[in-house]
């Protein structure tokens, strides 16, 4: 299984998803962790120029493919309509208080990680 976290540094979570310079992605297997890796952040609306477009834009697309192998994700905070879409798309979304993605990992595989979905940004103009 793995788990997408937004983070800036590769250490702690990102405040917002959609702004985050990449993910940490952390591999387990059998309710603990087995590895790691960094992938840069190409594809949340905010990167690509997309921020602002229609709604009718598929502008999630990207993301959902570039998580695709990821069953959880895991942020500080996102916009509602990100959030919604990685649920439809079967991906476990957590906005959490957590600052550590190590132990926000830990955390999820103890079954003790919060998911705050009030947290979600309720923008004027739908962001990632």
């Amino acid at each position: 299984m793995k788990i997408a976290i937004a983070s800036d540094d590769g250490k702690t979570i990102a405040s917002h998803f959609g702004r985050t310079r990449g993910f940490v992605i952390v591999e387990t297997k059998d309710g603990k962790i087995t590895g790691n890796e960094y992938r840069s952040n190409t594809f949340t609306a905010h990167v690509t120029g997309l921020e602002g477009e229609s709604q009718a834009d598929n502008r999630h697309g990207p993301i959902l493919n570039a998580l695709s192998d990821c069953q959880v994700v895991v942020a500080r905070g996102m916009g509602r309509r990100i959030y919604d879409d990685l649920a439809a798309a079967d991906i476990e979304v957590f906005v959490t208080n957590e600052v550590e993605a190590e132990k926000a990992a830990e955390q999820y595989l103890m079954g003790k990680l919060v998911d705050n979905p009030d947290q979600t940004c309720d923008h004027s103009v739908d962001e990632d």
